[in-house]
């Protein structure tokens, strides 16, 4: 605790420090604006946004940009003899006790640590009376746009403290002016029925307030109308609006002007489609020695024609004979990008004469075949040193039809606290651009919902780590993205087999469970737990069976009954083999526009169920009463995923990021919950002020090396600021935790969600995190404190252990959600 207060400490210095340090004597560091329109405070993005100067950027009320700035020193030195001028006494000691070249070596790295300070931080933004008049410009720019014609601005500079100051900017708007008669005048015959036949979405109509925003979506309509039926040439540049206020500002007439061309505008088809599928600059004057017409389109290659026209056609939504407009154009674009076969795609046009276009496509594909290498050397509390490599190989249009086969293999050597280990796999997948499915249901989703198909199998085995695991996995995917920010995803056939080798060595593993047992054994001395763990844990096995029938022991010392109960039922499920048959519906909406959009939203549904189908086939069960396949255990659940994620831009380069997580599994017929499908908390993108697998289920106290759930809960937000450069800062806060609702009889009391008094039992993390931006990748390092611990008494949950002794540092990479 005295180190975090420490920390707060140092935080309060910093920020103390002196702002105003490179501020003239005649100047103001501007700390505020205020915008008033019609005497009400505005915070609107749109009128903040027009202001020419803004105060420096802080991150949680700190300007730690201008603090940085402030340790260098804009009028140091530039070179190394003005800073020997200025340092002379330093400057003299290196040149008299070393030599001169170690004397400069010494004021260039002062001159560069100065140049850093300078370069890293934000110069301090002092009031600007040009930039105060070219705000007033922008703001009664902004209110004529809005209707406002009479509209007047003012501003006002307040001195608050020495050599500090405010700006306020005061808008009166006016009465607005309102749309009055809408006439138009259309020169083209053409482009006058098309406008008719439409006029009942236009965007100005009388009565409304005079908005500039209006005529822009009005021209982008018109723009969008006419190219869309087959007006190839017509662009914005043929449309104008006349305004008229003269007889009264507050009643504006509008004139829609659209002029024809010197050569009349026409409806435009498409004639003639050509496809060059192997197109480079270098080349475009050469022959090309293979050519296919599929469907009314040419395919032309320089030398042998390696895409399918039957396949590369389907991404083509331009079609011979077809009108010309823009959407056609658009998603065959999109489209064969979203092969991920060509490096560029290129879509033009050639005027056959008035009437008629040829569709010139060129792609130039990406290299056929990729090769991945990547190796890692790592250390951890498991395996002490671990060596692995990953070699991967991609084949572009493995099929001819823009196919994308990818095949993985990875394997590792490591010492770890068992001997030396090793691991091997390797993954196949294959992605097709279209829906791979028989009867012609293919039909039910169109093309232009970009439908792929996805095969993959793979497989790996290890060997003296954990328990040996053998797994394998294949399955079959279908995704279409049912509108620009929807997309659905069916996982059929999505198949695991795990298997566990060395069962045996269960208790060397997991040698907290042991411990566990040994406290166990000391509670209840009428059974006998081996002293050391030996290689077979059969008579492990027998002792918790021995304790597991005492009735009288559970009520002389419930906890250490219960504690081998969890012990047992963790024994059955992780050494358990498993074939878990899983079928899963997912629906994505994600309204981000790109990749640096600051402000979305993103939701996420998954339905899955695992062993029905395959539990009605079979009438095989164990001793355990769970149905199984050749001897195998079925692994029969359904199970809901759902996320909710928002992000909010607050401007200065912070953004507010929140996200919510519910999940639930439900087995049937007497199944168990596979480990690999168990919920699990704690964790550098979970709650992190515990680490994985550390937190719950429910209110049992932490202590089993992996504690799992079937329900879990988990909300969190995170506050996240600029900081210096590259570097960046946040503040996050975490909630959760995950519960037991399957009911079972090894499962205490503690662990279930039993009521709606069980939400009281999440836990409460909080804390700060540095990350740093490689452009790349996003370096994170998360420092979580607890704050509410569901497990302890009533009296001690709350900061009972917010210390930096019982924080949890998580390295991460890229953000946690």
């Amino acid at each position: 605790m005295k180190k975090l207060a420490i920390f707060f400490l140092l935080v309060v210095l910093f920020s103390s420090c002196n702002t105003i340090k490179y501020v003239k004597e005649n100047e103001l560091l501007l700390t505020k604006n205020i915008v008033y329109v019609d005497s009400v405070k505005n915070s609107n993005q749109n009128i903040t946004e027009l202001l020419m100067q803004r105060p420096n950027a802080k991150a949680l009320g700190v300007p730690l940009s201008l603090h940085f700035y402030n340790l260098g020193n804009p009028k140091g030195s530039k070179t190394p003899t003005q800073w020997g001028k200025r340092n002379p006494n330093t400057y003299s000691f290196f040149k008299n006790n070393f030599s001169e070249k170690q004397s400069i070596s010494i004021a260039k790295m002062f001159i560069g640590f100065n140049r850093w300070f300078l370069n890293s931080g934000e110069a301090p933004i002092v009031i600007n009376d040009y930039k105060t008049k070219k705000t007033i410009t922008n703001l009664n720019t902004y209110f004529l746009t809005e209707g406002y014609f009479r509209s007047k601005v003012t501003s006002k500079k307040d001195t608050i403290d020495h050599k500090k100051g405010t700006i306020s900017y005061h808008v009166t708007k006016g009465k607005p002016s309102f749309l009055d008669s809408i006439q138009t005048k259309i020169s083209s015959p053409v482009l006058d029925a098309l406008y008719k036949e439409s006029k009942h979405n236009s965007f100005l109509k009388s009565g409304e307030q005079y908005k500039d925003a209006n005529f822009i979506k009005e021209a982008n309509r018109l723009v969008k109308l006419f190219r869309n039926k087959g007006v190839y040439h017509f662009n914005e540049n043929y449309i104008s609006f006349d305004n008229d206020t003269l007889k009264d500002y507050q009643k504006t007439s509008v004139d829609i002007n659209i002029s024809d061309r010197i050569i009349p505008f026409k409806i435009q088809k498409i004639k003639k489609i050509n496809v060059y599928t192997d197109y480079t600059y270098n080349k475009r004057d050469s022959i090309h020695k293979d050519s296919v017409l599929h469907k009314g389109v040419n395919f032309y290659a320089h030398n042998k024609l390696k895409y399918n026209p039957k396949y590369l056609s389907q991404s083509l939504f331009i079609k011979p004979n077809d009108v010309y407009n823009d959407i056609a154009r658009n998603l065959t674009r999109t489209h064969l990008r979203g092969l991920k076969n060509f490096k560029s795609t290129s879509i033009r046009y050639n005027e056959l004469n008035d009437h008629e276009l040829e569709a010139n496509v060129f792609l130039t594909p990406i290299e056929k075949y990729t090769l991945g290498l990547e190796t890692e050397l790592s250390r951890s509390n498991i395996r002490e040193f671990d060596v692995s490599l990953k070699f991967s190989l991609t084949n572009r249009n493995a099929f001819k039809g823009a196919e994308i086969f990818k095949l993985s293999t990875f394997g590792s050597y490591f010492n770890s606290n068992n001997g030396f280990g090793w691991e091997i796999g390797t993954d196949l997948s294959l992605e097709v651009p279209r829906f791979m499915i028989p009867f012609g249901l293919s039909k039910l989703v169109p093309k232009r919902m970009f439908p792929k198909t996805k095969f993959f199998v793979g497989g790996g085995v290890q060997k003296n780590i954990g328990l040996d695991n053998q797994n394998f996995t294949f399955g079959l995917d279908y995704k279409w993205s049912y509108s620009k920010n929807k997309s659905i995803q069916i996982e059929l056939f999505n198949t695991q087999y795990i298997r566990n080798f060395n069962v045996d060595n269960y208790f060397n593993i997991y040698s907290s469970e042991y411990a566990k047992l040994k406290e166990v054994a000391t509670a209840n001395p009428t059974y006998i737990l081996p002293d050391n763990k030996p290689s077979n844990s059969s008579s492990i096995l027998q002792f918790i069976q021995n304790v597991r029938q005492d009735a009288f022991f559970s009520t002389t010392n419930p906890i250490e009954y219960q504690n081998n109960l969890n012990i047992y039922n963790r024994y059955n499920i992780i050494t358990s083999d498993f074939l878990i048959p899983e079928i899963a519906y997912s629906f994505i909406y994600n309204n981000q526009e790109s990749p640096k959009d600051p402000t979305f939203s993103f939701f996420k549904i998954r339905v899955a169920n695992s062993g029905n189908i395959m539990g009605l086939l079979s009438d095989q069960t164990n001793n355990r009463s769970q149905k199984t396949v050749f001897k195998i255990p079925v692994a029969q659940y359904f199970k809901t995923d759902i996320e909710y994620k928002k992000y909010w831009n607050l401007g200065n380069n912070t953004v507010l990021a929140h996200r919510t997580f519910l999940g639930a599994i439900m087995t049937y017929d007497n199944s168990s919950i596979p480990f690999s499908r168990s919920y699990f908390a704690g964790g550098s993108n979970d709650i992190r002020a515990w680490r994985t697998y550390d937190l719950g289920p429910g209110t049992r106290q932490p202590g089993l090396e992996y504690n799992i759930g079937s329900l879990k809960f988990l909300s969190s937000f995170e506050y996240r600021f600029n900081v210096i450069g590259s570097l960046k800062g946040a503040l996050f806060a975490d909630a959760g935790n995950i519960w037991d609702i399957t009911n079972s009889s090894f499962i205490d009391d503690k662990a279930k969600f039993d009521s709606v008094k069980s939400i009281t039992d999440i836990a409460l993390g909080a804390g700060f995190g540095i990350r740093y931006d490689f452009k790349f990748l996003i370096a994170r390092l998360d420092l979580g404190f607890k704050i509410h611990e569901p497990y302890l008494s009533n009296n001690d949950r709350w900061l009972q252990n917010f210390n930096l002794s019982s924080s949890v540092l998580n390295i991460g990479i890229n953000y946690p959600f």
